[in-house]
């Protein structure tokens, strides 16, 4: 099939759409375009990246003019399927779905609960919106040809509008880090490590002052590697006493992400215990896993099941800081059990929470399109 994904959010070089969807698709036969805003056209690993330009500045002013960029791209590149990632995007899909296409939403986060602490919603608006968002998703996914989640909780929801949901993980790919596993560097400095976007309710604040407790008693440097958001968050960190034990490296590309991980002691994941963060699967948790990286984490039910039954890692309060400084301490004062865990976490991630295996359940859902596009044709 002539397939092509939509974002008006994402990156060209995304993880889980471009790196995992797009180029697993290509590999399976099908033409995958992939429209996105703000890059010049190029082709990339087989798949035709298609760029639109967007100068829309905020979120609303992006839903309306980006959306809209994507839509007359979408038309001009006239594919059997589209395959969009944005819940703003929805009104797109539906207008390809007048047109006789087949169309899939990507549901990467529960959005109606995401809407509840979205800090440019002011908060007494948040609850309406987030009803209206739970509605709209409600009847635009009823006509929509598969919904495909990236949990098993989502896809709950989404199974009560549409029979044809999936969950696909956003596991990691088993290669990409193996090189990580294999070469772990030894050294002198004890590294916590910490990589994504950096906000208060993913627990910064709590993850520096950890640190900072740690000190008091053990030698150890926090390696922070993300963007801020809100910027002014920066400086407020910065100006923490225990920012002097951090080393902030900026966003990484995915060459400097596994140079963090190769030299890293611990990751640490410690999500605020919001309703959405606690029914997640934060692919850094995996991703720590994959490079054979002994993992911090929130106590969230499904994180502690994952990490206590693969044995790698340590679950505690996100916001209690003397939990997480006595785990971070508990791993350096333990280095052969905290091996031992690396090497779980990586035997976890080769036997089910890998890309290759969730993959097979994508090319799977395009071959029943394909075969629902045969069989119109014949008809």
């Amino acid at each position: 099939m002539k397939v092509c994904h939509l974002t008006s959010v994402h990156s060209a070089n995304d993880t889980r759409i471009f790196i995992k969807e797009c180029q697993s698709l290509q590999m399976a036969g099908h033409e995958v375009y992939y429209v996105v805003p703000n890059v010049e056209d190029s082709e990339k690993g087989g798949v035709k990246i298609r760029g639109i330009h967007s100068d829309a500045n905020g979120q609303l002013a992006r839903m309306r003019k980006t959306t809209k960029k994507v839509y007359e791209k979408a038309l001009e590149i006239d594919a059997d399927l589209y395959h969009f990632h944005d819940p703003e995007l929805m009104p797109v899909g539906l207008k390809l779905k007048a047109r006789g296409k087949k169309v899939v939403y990507d549901v990467h986060e529960d959005v109606p609960e995401q809407v509840l602490s979205k800090q440019w919603i002011p908060k007494p608006l948040r609850k309406f919106i987030s009803v209206l968002v739970r509605n709209y998703e409600r009847y635009a996914s009823k006509k929509f040809d598969i919904i495909s989640t990236a949990t098993p909780t989502i896809a709950e929801r989404f199974k009560t509008y549409n029979e044809n949901t999936i969950t696909i993980h956003n596991y990691p790919l088993l290669d990409e880090l193996s090189a990580n596993y294999n070469d772990r560097v030894s050294k002198t400095g004890n590294t916590a490590l910490y990589i994504g976007g950096i906000y208060v309710l993913r627990g910064i604040r709590e993850m520096v002052k950890a640190v900072e407790k740690l000190n008091e008693e053990v030698p150890c440097t926090f390696v922070l590697a993300g963007s801020f958001a809100p910027a002014s968050l920066e400086e407020e960190v910065r100006n923490m006493t225990g920012f002097k034990y951090t080393d902030f490296k900026g966003f990484l590309d995915r060459t400097g992400v596994k140079e963090a991980l190769t030299e890293a002691d611990m990751g640490l994941v410690l999500l605020h215990p919001e309703p959405r963060f606690i029914v997640s699967l934060p692919i850094k948790m995996f991703e720590y896993m994959s490079a054979g990286v002994p993992v911090i984490a929130s106590d969230f039910p499904i994180w502690k099941e994952i990490v206590e039954e693969n044995n790698c890692g340590i679950c505690v309060d996100p916001l209690n800081v003397t939990q997480i400084a006595d785990a971070m301490k508990w791993i350096l004062e333990h280095p052969e059990i905290a091996a031992e865990m690396g090497k779980n976490g990586r035997r976890a991630v080769e036997t089910i929470y890998n890309w290759e295996e969730e993959s097979k359940k994508l090319v799977k859902a395009y071959r029943q399109l394909e075969g629902n596009l045969d069989a119109e044709a014949q008809n």
